[in-house]
């Protein structure tokens, strides 16, 4: 492969990696109250208990 090629291949590779590190790094967790934390977990039970019910 011709030297323009593989400089392609790792901007490429560089801009991907580079894109889900800067996505890792501005990710924050959401400030959940404990009510609606709870919320959460019901409704996770609840589609687990529906997709197992439908297995």
């Amino acid at each position: 492969m011709p030297w323009y090629a593989w400089l392609i291949l790792v901007v490429a590779i560089g801009s991907i990696v580079g894109g889900l590190m800067m996505l890792r790094d501005t990710a924050k967790k959401l400030p959940l109250t404990e009510e609606q934390l709870k919320r959460v977990h019901e409704r996770n039970a609840e589609m687990d208990a529906k997709e197992a019910q439908d297995r």
